[in-house]
């Protein structure tokens, strides 16, 4: 069935109360990269006598989703769904466990250990776990189309493209992530070689942000909300000089930037397909919400540690580029995203392109 949202639709709130539970205490996570709890742990509820007429729900028969959110740019899609899953009435709390992580490692941990069910992480690391577990996960959907920014600092105005960063010395967050093959392929279709053309330094995301803000770098590629916090702390001295996503397409090669996927253990969607659909519904509804309300949203963010401060978010989001593609419609997009990584660099991918296998398409 194909499902493609490119995110008009209000939240329908109802819907989401009819099928969310309530969330476990996310783990610790480093300061630089903070997250919170996204609720209590709640008292279990007696099993109902009554027949259960909740779309989704089905009792104790089947055990909750277990849906593990990434801090950062990847989870703020989600951040709506996270809210209602903690004020859904008590009857209700049976279908979701959720946990905010710091990293894409502990999703890929759970995921490999059968301890997470659906998580949201990026997309070089779907694929990379469906070539390195055989299939063990599959892509259910796509959220954002890209985070990135190209940020000047010392009050410059010279850079407003790829060509620009000729001669340059970009300080770079993300090495071998997207961050870096997304960077470098950039720079090669724009006829840039580094080392020749233009320097690139990978360094920590908050480090770069600090060294921008004192003036010792010029030039820095950087995720919202990282770049956004740096560029509200520079009160003018540093600028978005480009957008990443929009620099990409500007290429014209047929391909998009696809930074954030969801992925669902395999074994998990063949036994509860209709879980997964529910979840998908859930997640649609909350990337309108966070599109539609942005002000709201940002509240939202900010209180699960997804960004450090509402503020922050507010100028965030619409810089997420967060949009909602499932079912066939995510097929077209991202396999041609895979295909220009692979050509950067085939470890970005696994060693190989995947097959369709890792597309849930029911």
């Amino acid at each position: 069935m194909k499902r493609m949202k490119l995110l008009a639709l209000p939240l329908a709130l109802a819907l989401l109360l009819s099928t969310l539970a309530a969330c476990k205490p996310a783990s610790e996570t480093p300061s630089d990269d903070p997250s919170t709890e996204v609720s209590e742990d709640l008292p279990s509820q007696e099993p109902s006598t009554q027949p259960d007429e909740t779309p989704g729900l089905t009792g104790d028969q089947e055990p909750p989703i277990r849906l593990a959110v990434l801090s950062g740019p990847t989870g703020v899609g989600a951040a709506k769904l996270l809210d209602s899953v903690d004020n859904a009435p008590d009857s209700l709390r049976t279908f979701y466990s959720c946990t905010i992580a710091a990293d894409n490692s502990e999703l890929v941990a759970g995921l490999t250990n059968g301890e997470i069910d659906i998580a949201t992480v990026a997309s070089n690391v779907a694929v990379n776990l469906y070539n390195k577990t055989d299939g063990g996960v599959q892509i259910i959907a796509l959220g954002t189309l890209g985070v990135l920014h190209i940020l000047e600092g010392n009050g410059g105005t010279s850079i407003n493209s790829i060509a620009d960063l000729a001669g340059r010395t970009i300080y770079c967050a993300g090495q071998g992530a997207n961050p870096e093959y997304i960077l470098r392929y950039l720079l090669r279709e724009s006829g840039l070689e580094i080392g020749e053309d233009v320097e690139v330094v990978f360094a920590d995301a908050s480090e770069i942000s600090a060294k921008l803000l004192s003036g010792e770098i010029e030039c820095a590629m950087l995720p919202v909300p990282a770049a956004t916090a740096a560029i509200i702390k520079g009160e003018g001295k540093v600028r978005a000089a480009i957008d990443v996503t929009e620099a990409w397409d500007a290429l014209e090669t047929g391909s998009q930037v696809i930074m954030t996927a969801v992925v669902v253990r395999t074994d998990f969607a063949k036994t509860y397909p209709q879980k997964v659909s529910d979840f998908l519904a859930d997640y649609e509804a909350s990337i309108d919400f966070v599109n539609n309300n942005v002000d709201a949203a940002a509240e939202l963010v900010a209180g699960y540690g997804i960004t450090p401060s509402a503020a922050i978010a507010k100028q965030a989001i619409p810089q997420c580029h967060l949009a909602f593609i499932s079912g066939a419609d995510m097929m077209s997009s991202i396999s041609s995203y895979f295909m220009a990584l692979y050509t950067v660099d085939p470890a970005s991918v696994g060693g190989s392109l995947p097959d369709d296998g890792i597309y849930y398409v029911p």
